[in-house]
Protein backbone atom coordinates (compact mmCIF):
# COMPACT_ATOMS: atom_id res chain seq x y z
CA UNK A 1 0.00 0.00 0.00
CA UNK A 2 1.54 2.91 -1.01
CA UNK A 3 0.03 7.21 -0.22
CA UNK A 4 2.48 9.00 -1.16
CA UNK A 5 1.43 10.56 -4.32
CA UNK A 6 5.34 11.54 -4.85
CA UNK A 7 6.66 8.04 -5.82
CA UNK A 8 4.70 8.07 -9.03
CA UNK A 9 5.73 11.66 -9.84
CA UNK A 10 7.96 12.27 -13.26
CA UNK A 11 10.66 15.16 -13.20
CA UNK A 12 8.57 16.28 -16.59
CA UNK A 13 5.00 16.31 -14.97
CA UNK A 14 3.02 20.04 -14.93
CA UNK A 15 -0.38 18.40 -15.13
CA UNK A 16 -1.43 15.89 -12.60
CA UNK A 17 -4.73 14.87 -13.32
CA UNK A 18 -6.24 12.51 -9.96
CA UNK A 19 -9.94 11.69 -11.15
CA UNK A 20 -12.53 9.92 -9.48
CA UNK A 21 -15.33 7.67 -10.60
CA UNK A 22 -18.33 9.18 -9.10
CA UNK A 23 -19.04 12.76 -7.52
CA UNK A 24 -21.05 11.12 -4.59
CA UNK A 25 -18.31 9.24 -2.60
CA UNK A 26 -17.03 12.27 -0.37
CA UNK A 27 -13.68 9.84 0.56
CA UNK A 28 -12.22 11.07 -2.74
CA UNK A 29 -12.08 14.98 -1.67
CA UNK A 30 -10.47 13.56 1.34
CA UNK A 31 -7.94 11.80 0.00
CA UNK A 32 -7.13 14.50 -2.58
CA UNK A 33 -6.63 16.67 0.15
CA UNK A 34 -4.28 14.45 1.91
CA UNK A 35 -2.60 14.08 -1.86
CA UNK A 36 -2.25 17.66 -2.53
CA UNK A 37 -0.42 18.12 0.91
CA UNK A 38 2.43 15.72 -0.17
CA UNK A 39 2.15 17.91 -3.72
CA UNK A 40 2.83 20.88 -2.33
CA UNK A 41 5.83 19.92 -0.25
CA UNK A 42 7.12 18.83 -3.88
CA UNK A 43 6.65 22.20 -5.32
CA UNK A 44 2.97 22.15 -6.66
CA UNK A 45 1.60 25.71 -6.53
CA UNK A 46 -1.60 25.35 -7.82
CA UNK A 47 -4.91 23.28 -7.63
CA UNK A 48 -7.65 23.08 -10.59
CA UNK A 49 -10.95 21.34 -9.94
CA UNK A 50 -13.95 20.48 -11.96
CA UNK A 51 -16.10 23.89 -11.30
CA UNK A 52 -16.81 26.97 -13.20
CA UNK A 53 -13.68 28.74 -14.06
CA UNK A 54 -15.01 32.34 -13.37
CA UNK A 55 -16.59 31.30 -10.12
CA UNK A 56 -13.95 30.01 -8.83
CA UNK A 57 -12.01 33.60 -9.09
CA UNK A 58 -13.69 34.35 -5.32
CA UNK A 59 -12.79 31.21 -3.93
CA UNK A 60 -8.64 31.78 -5.37
CA UNK A 61 -9.42 35.16 -3.54
CA UNK A 62 -10.42 33.60 -0.45
CA UNK A 63 -7.36 31.36 -0.32
CA UNK A 64 -4.64 34.01 -1.89
CA UNK A 65 -5.82 37.13 -0.79
CA UNK A 66 -8.04 37.00 2.09
CA UNK A 67 -10.74 38.60 0.11
CA UNK A 68 -14.39 36.85 1.52
CA UNK A 69 -14.79 34.96 4.00
CA UNK A 70 -14.90 30.58 3.85
CA UNK A 71 -18.79 31.06 3.71
CA UNK A 72 -19.18 33.34 0.76
CA UNK A 73 -16.00 30.89 -0.97
CA UNK A 74 -17.80 28.25 -0.96
CA UNK A 75 -21.26 29.46 -1.91
CA UNK A 76 -20.06 31.26 -4.34
CA UNK A 77 -17.04 29.87 -5.88
CA UNK A 78 -18.16 26.16 -6.47
CA UNK A 79 -20.51 25.04 -9.25
CA UNK A 80 -22.94 21.74 -9.55
CA UNK A 81 -23.37 22.18 -6.00
CA UNK A 82 -19.67 21.17 -5.07
CA UNK A 83 -19.82 24.08 -2.26
CA UNK A 84 -21.98 21.87 -0.33
CA UNK A 85 -19.45 18.89 0.11
CA UNK A 86 -17.48 19.33 3.05
CA UNK A 87 -14.30 17.78 1.94
CA UNK A 88 -14.15 21.08 -0.57
CA UNK A 89 -14.95 23.57 2.46
CA UNK A 90 -11.87 21.88 3.90
CA UNK A 91 -9.75 22.15 1.33
CA UNK A 92 -10.35 25.67 1.12
CA UNK A 93 -9.88 26.22 3.98
CA UNK A 94 -6.16 24.48 4.54
CA UNK A 95 -5.39 26.71 1.48
CA UNK A 96 -6.28 29.14 2.98
CA UNK A 97 -4.58 28.80 6.45
CA UNK A 98 -1.65 27.48 4.49
CA UNK A 99 -1.25 30.68 2.26
CA UNK A 100 -1.57 33.10 5.09
CA UNK A 101 2.33 33.39 5.99
CA UNK A 102 3.81 32.71 3.21
CA UNK A 103 4.80 35.51 0.17
CA UNK A 104 2.35 35.70 -2.49
CA UNK A 105 4.41 34.12 -5.32
CA UNK A 106 4.70 30.78 -2.88
CA UNK A 107 1.26 30.59 -2.32
CA UNK A 108 -1.15 27.80 -3.48
CA UNK A 109 -3.27 29.13 -5.90
CA UNK A 110 -7.01 28.02 -6.77
CA UNK A 111 -8.40 27.63 -10.15
CA UNK A 112 -11.84 26.10 -11.65
CA UNK A 113 -11.46 24.71 -15.15
CA UNK A 114 -15.73 23.49 -15.80
CA UNK A 115 -17.72 25.59 -18.02
CA UNK A 116 -20.23 27.30 -16.20
CA UNK A 117 -23.14 25.04 -17.93
CA UNK A 118 -25.04 22.17 -15.92
CA UNK A 119 -26.87 19.31 -17.04
CA UNK A 120 -29.64 21.41 -18.80
CA UNK A 121 -29.16 24.78 -18.35
CA UNK A 122 -26.10 27.06 -20.15
CA UNK A 123 -25.97 30.69 -19.11
CA UNK A 124 -25.79 34.14 -21.32
CA UNK A 125 -22.69 35.41 -23.03
CA UNK A 126 -23.54 39.06 -21.37
CA UNK A 127 -21.93 38.71 -18.21
CA UNK A 128 -18.64 37.67 -19.48
CA UNK A 129 -18.57 40.36 -23.03
CA UNK A 130 -19.30 43.25 -20.14
CA UNK A 131 -16.51 42.06 -17.84
CA UNK A 132 -13.92 41.85 -20.71
CA UNK A 133 -15.73 45.85 -22.24
CA UNK A 134 -15.37 46.93 -18.77
CA UNK A 135 -11.73 45.96 -18.98
CA UNK A 136 -10.86 47.44 -22.17
CA UNK A 137 -12.89 50.69 -20.66
CA UNK A 138 -15.49 50.50 -23.86
CA UNK A 139 -19.31 50.75 -23.46
CA UNK A 140 -21.75 48.86 -25.82
CA UNK A 141 -25.47 48.14 -25.16
CA UNK A 142 -24.86 44.20 -24.98
CA UNK A 143 -28.38 43.68 -23.79
CA UNK A 144 -29.54 44.70 -26.83
CA UNK A 145 -27.79 41.55 -28.57
CA UNK A 146 -27.99 38.77 -26.09
CA UNK A 147 -31.83 40.27 -24.93
CA UNK A 148 -32.74 38.55 -21.40
CA UNK A 149 -30.54 36.79 -19.87
CA UNK A 150 -33.12 34.35 -18.98
CA UNK A 151 -33.67 34.11 -22.93
CA UNK A 152 -30.12 31.74 -23.32
CA UNK A 153 -30.31 30.09 -19.65
CA UNK A 154 -33.83 28.20 -19.48
CA UNK A 155 -33.62 24.47 -20.42
CA UNK A 156 -36.00 24.58 -23.34
CA UNK A 157 -32.76 26.36 -24.50
CA UNK A 158 -30.17 23.27 -24.32
CA UNK A 159 -33.18 20.38 -24.36
CA UNK A 160 -34.77 21.94 -27.83
CA UNK A 161 -32.70 22.85 -30.87
CA UNK A 162 -35.37 25.39 -31.96
CA UNK A 163 -35.68 27.28 -29.33
CA UNK A 164 -32.04 27.96 -28.19
CA UNK A 165 -30.76 31.60 -29.43
CA UNK A 166 -27.37 29.83 -30.36
CA UNK A 167 -28.18 30.31 -34.05
CA UNK A 168 -29.66 33.73 -33.78
CA UNK A 169 -28.15 36.51 -36.14
CA UNK A 170 -27.60 38.27 -32.53
CA UNK A 171 -25.62 35.02 -31.32
CA UNK A 172 -23.37 35.69 -34.70
CA UNK A 173 -23.08 39.30 -33.99
CA UNK A 174 -22.14 38.52 -30.36
CA UNK A 175 -19.03 35.71 -31.12
CA UNK A 176 -17.94 38.25 -33.81
CA UNK A 177 -17.95 40.67 -31.58
CA UNK A 178 -16.26 38.46 -28.79
CA UNK A 179 -13.35 37.30 -31.08
CA UNK A 180 -12.45 40.83 -31.65
CA UNK A 181 -12.36 41.84 -28.32
CA UNK A 182 -9.91 39.25 -27.77
CA UNK A 183 -7.92 41.17 -29.87
CA UNK A 184 -8.08 44.08 -28.75
CA UNK A 185 -7.19 42.46 -25.39
CA UNK A 186 -4.14 41.33 -26.54
CA UNK A 187 -3.26 44.35 -28.63
CA UNK A 188 -3.82 46.62 -25.77
CA UNK A 189 -2.11 44.56 -23.41
CA UNK A 190 0.92 46.67 -22.24
CA UNK A 191 -1.44 50.18 -21.40
CA UNK A 192 -4.14 47.58 -19.89
CA UNK A 193 -1.64 46.21 -17.67
CA UNK A 194 0.18 49.18 -16.70
CA UNK A 195 -3.06 50.58 -15.83
CA UNK A 196 -4.40 47.84 -13.79
CA UNK A 197 -2.18 44.39 -13.43
CA UNK A 198 -1.49 41.32 -14.81
CA UNK A 199 -3.72 39.61 -12.98
CA UNK A 200 -6.49 41.98 -14.18
CA UNK A 201 -5.88 41.10 -17.69
CA UNK A 202 -5.38 37.10 -17.23
CA UNK A 203 -9.29 37.40 -15.65
CA UNK A 204 -10.26 39.78 -18.22
CA UNK A 205 -9.00 36.89 -20.62
CA UNK A 206 -10.49 34.29 -18.90
CA UNK A 207 -14.08 36.00 -18.87
CA UNK A 208 -13.67 36.33 -22.75
CA UNK A 209 -12.51 32.68 -23.14
CA UNK A 210 -16.22 31.29 -21.26
CA UNK A 211 -18.09 33.69 -22.73
CA UNK A 212 -16.52 32.67 -26.40
CA UNK A 213 -17.23 28.88 -24.97
CA UNK A 214 -20.42 29.76 -23.80
CA UNK A 215 -21.34 30.92 -27.26
CA UNK A 216 -20.20 27.74 -29.04
CA UNK A 217 -21.90 25.70 -26.66
CA UNK A 218 -25.14 27.69 -27.47
CA UNK A 219 -24.52 27.23 -31.17
CA UNK A 220 -23.91 24.01 -30.56
CA UNK A 221 -26.98 23.15 -28.50
CA UNK A 222 -28.86 25.07 -31.41
CA UNK A 223 -27.78 22.47 -34.39
CA UNK A 224 -31.19 20.94 -35.74
CA UNK A 225 -31.82 17.28 -37.18
CA UNK A 226 -29.49 15.38 -34.53
CA UNK A 227 -30.65 12.29 -33.21
CA UNK A 228 -30.02 12.14 -29.34
CA UNK A 229 -27.29 10.43 -29.25
CA UNK A 230 -25.31 12.83 -31.22
CA UNK A 231 -26.65 15.91 -29.99
CA UNK A 232 -25.76 14.66 -26.29
CA UNK A 233 -22.25 13.62 -27.63
CA UNK A 234 -21.52 17.26 -29.25
CA UNK A 235 -22.69 19.12 -25.55
CA UNK A 236 -20.26 17.31 -23.96
CA UNK A 237 -17.67 17.62 -26.69
CA UNK A 238 -18.14 21.32 -26.42
CA UNK A 239 -17.86 21.30 -22.61
CA UNK A 240 -14.41 19.29 -22.51
CA UNK A 241 -12.69 21.29 -25.45
CA UNK A 242 -13.36 24.35 -23.55
CA UNK A 243 -12.17 22.13 -20.27
CA UNK A 244 -8.58 22.02 -22.23
CA UNK A 245 -8.62 24.57 -22.90
CA UNK A 246 -9.02 26.57 -20.07
CA UNK A 247 -6.61 24.18 -18.46
CA UNK A 248 -3.52 25.25 -21.24
CA UNK A 249 -4.15 28.84 -19.97
CA UNK A 250 -3.99 27.95 -16.42
CA UNK A 251 -0.54 26.23 -17.36
CA UNK A 252 0.31 29.25 -19.08
CA UNK A 253 -0.42 31.03 -16.04
CA UNK A 254 1.24 28.76 -13.59
CA UNK A 255 4.26 27.63 -15.79
CA UNK A 256 6.84 29.53 -13.51
CA UNK A 257 5.64 28.15 -10.10
CA UNK A 258 4.92 24.79 -10.12
CA UNK A 259 3.03 22.05 -11.41
CA UNK A 260 -0.73 21.76 -11.31
CA UNK A 261 -2.79 19.19 -9.58
CA UNK A 262 -6.48 18.83 -11.95
CA UNK A 263 -9.17 16.78 -9.55
CA UNK A 264 -12.40 16.00 -12.01
CA UNK A 265 -14.20 12.85 -12.93
CA UNK A 266 -12.41 10.08 -14.43
CA UNK A 267 -14.04 10.36 -18.02
CA UNK A 268 -12.58 14.30 -18.08
CA UNK A 269 -9.20 13.34 -17.35
CA UNK A 270 -8.97 10.05 -19.30
CA UNK A 271 -6.55 9.79 -22.21
CA UNK A 272 -8.86 7.81 -24.41
CA UNK A 273 -12.69 8.95 -25.37
CA UNK A 274 -15.14 9.20 -22.56
CA UNK A 275 -18.37 7.38 -22.93
CA UNK A 276 -21.70 7.40 -20.92
CA UNK A 277 -24.63 5.33 -21.53
CA UNK A 278 -28.10 5.68 -19.31
CA UNK A 279 -31.25 3.59 -21.09
CA UNK A 280 -31.48 3.99 -24.70
CA UNK A 281 -29.01 6.91 -24.76
CA UNK A 282 -25.28 6.04 -25.89
CA UNK A 283 -22.84 8.88 -25.56
CA UNK A 284 -19.23 9.47 -26.72
CA UNK A 285 -17.04 12.11 -27.01
CA UNK A 286 -12.74 13.86 -26.33
CA UNK A 287 -12.77 14.71 -22.98
CA UNK A 288 -10.28 16.99 -22.01
CA UNK A 289 -7.56 14.26 -21.24
CA UNK A 290 -7.47 13.23 -24.17
CA UNK A 291 -7.10 16.14 -25.56
CA UNK A 292 -4.68 17.73 -23.64
CA UNK A 293 -2.35 13.93 -23.76
CA UNK A 294 -1.09 14.25 -26.87
CA UNK A 295 -0.26 18.38 -26.22
CA UNK A 296 1.39 17.61 -23.15
CA UNK A 297 2.69 14.39 -23.63
CA UNK A 298 5.12 13.27 -20.89
CA UNK A 299 4.03 16.64 -18.89
CA UNK A 300 0.53 14.93 -18.38
CA UNK A 301 0.53 12.59 -15.49
CA UNK A 302 -3.02 10.82 -15.02
CA UNK A 303 -3.75 8.81 -11.52
CA UNK A 304 -7.71 7.10 -12.37
CA UNK A 305 -10.09 6.50 -9.32
CA UNK A 306 -11.41 3.54 -8.44
CA UNK A 307 -13.59 2.80 -5.77
CA UNK A 308 -14.49 -0.84 -3.91
CA UNK A 309 -17.47 -0.76 -1.88
CA UNK A 310 -19.78 2.64 -1.22
CA UNK A 311 -22.12 2.84 1.86
CA UNK A 312 -22.86 6.43 0.15
CA UNK A 313 -23.85 5.05 -3.18
CA UNK A 314 -25.09 1.60 -2.16
CA UNK A 315 -21.80 -0.42 -4.08
CA UNK A 316 -21.40 -3.47 -2.03
CA UNK A 317 -17.64 -5.14 -2.22
CA UNK A 318 -17.19 -5.75 -5.96
CA UNK A 319 -17.34 -9.21 -7.23
CA UNK A 320 -14.16 -11.22 -8.05
CA UNK A 321 -12.85 -11.88 -11.43
CA UNK A 322 -13.78 -7.59 -11.88
CA UNK A 323 -10.95 -4.87 -11.87
CA UNK A 324 -12.35 -3.16 -9.06
CA UNK A 325 -12.27 -7.01 -7.44
CA UNK A 326 -8.32 -7.24 -7.68
CA UNK A 327 -7.66 -3.86 -6.58
CA UNK A 328 -9.52 -4.80 -3.41
CA UNK A 329 -7.76 -7.82 -2.48
CA UNK A 330 -4.51 -5.43 -3.19
CA UNK A 331 -5.09 -2.12 -1.18
CA UNK A 332 -5.78 -2.23 2.26
CA UNK A 333 -8.23 0.65 3.24
CA UNK A 334 -6.68 3.38 0.30
CA UNK A 335 -3.43 4.06 -1.78
CA UNK A 336 -1.32 4.06 -4.75
CA UNK A 337 -0.72 1.68 -7.25
CA UNK A 338 0.10 0.18 -10.43
CA UNK A 339 -2.31 -0.05 -13.27
CA UNK A 340 -0.65 -3.53 -13.81
CA UNK A 341 -2.53 -4.42 -10.54
CA UNK A 342 -5.84 -3.88 -12.14
CA UNK A 343 -5.08 -5.90 -15.64
CA UNK A 344 -4.28 -9.78 -15.95
CA UNK A 345 -7.67 -11.59 -16.63
CA UNK A 346 -10.10 -9.20 -14.75
CA UNK A 347 -13.22 -7.78 -16.46
CA UNK A 348 -15.40 -4.54 -16.34
CA UNK A 349 -17.62 -4.52 -13.54
CA UNK A 350 -21.53 -4.27 -14.77
CA UNK A 351 -23.39 -4.78 -12.02
CA UNK A 352 -22.95 -0.36 -11.14
CA UNK A 353 -25.52 2.08 -12.64
CA UNK A 354 -24.05 5.18 -14.42
CA UNK A 355 -27.26 6.95 -13.43
CA UNK A 356 -26.16 6.93 -10.01
CA UNK A 357 -22.88 8.98 -10.99
CA UNK A 358 -20.61 5.95 -10.79
CA UNK A 359 -18.76 4.68 -13.34
CA UNK A 360 -16.32 1.82 -12.68
CA UNK A 361 -13.30 0.79 -14.44
CA UNK A 362 -13.63 -0.11 -18.37
CA UNK A 363 -11.58 -2.29 -20.25
CA UNK A 364 -9.44 0.15 -21.35
CA UNK A 365 -8.60 2.95 -18.35
CA UNK A 366 -5.95 1.29 -16.41
CA UNK A 367 -3.98 0.87 -19.46
CA UNK A 368 -4.47 4.86 -20.03
CA UNK A 369 -3.69 5.39 -16.66
CA UNK A 370 -0.30 6.00 -15.12
CA UNK A 371 -1.28 5.35 -11.16
CA UNK A 372 -4.66 3.80 -9.76
CA UNK A 373 -6.47 5.49 -6.60
CA UNK A 374 -8.16 2.74 -5.51
CA UNK A 375 -10.69 3.51 -2.28
CA UNK A 376 -11.26 -0.03 -0.70
CA UNK A 377 -13.17 1.05 2.06
CA UNK A 378 -13.99 5.23 2.35
CA UNK A 379 -14.15 5.43 6.47
CA UNK A 380 -10.34 4.43 6.05
CA UNK A 381 -9.63 7.82 4.70
CA UNK A 382 -9.61 10.22 7.44
CA UNK A 383 -9.98 13.74 6.81
CA UNK A 384 -6.64 15.29 7.02
CA UNK A 385 -5.90 17.79 10.22
CA UNK A 386 -6.42 21.39 9.79
CA UNK A 387 -3.11 22.64 10.55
Amino acid sequence: MNRDIRTFLTPSCRLLGLGEPTHQEPAFGRARNALLRDLVDAGFRSVALETDRIAALAVDDFVRHGTGTLDTATAEGFTHGFGELEPNRQLVSWLHAHNRELPPEQRVAFHGFDAPTENTTAPSPRPYLQHALDHLGETLDLAALTGPDERWSRTEAVLDAAASPGATPEAARLRLLADDLLNRLHERAPELIAASSPEAWLRARAHLTTGLGVLRYHAQAAVQGLELNERISRLLGSRDALMARNLLEIREIEAGRGPTLVFAHNAHLRRGPSAWSAGEMRTRWSGAGSILAPLLGEGYVFVAGSLGRSERIGLDDPALGTYEGSLQHAVRGWGLTAPATARGEARSLTEAAPEKGYFPLDDALPGEADVLLHLADPASVAAPDAS
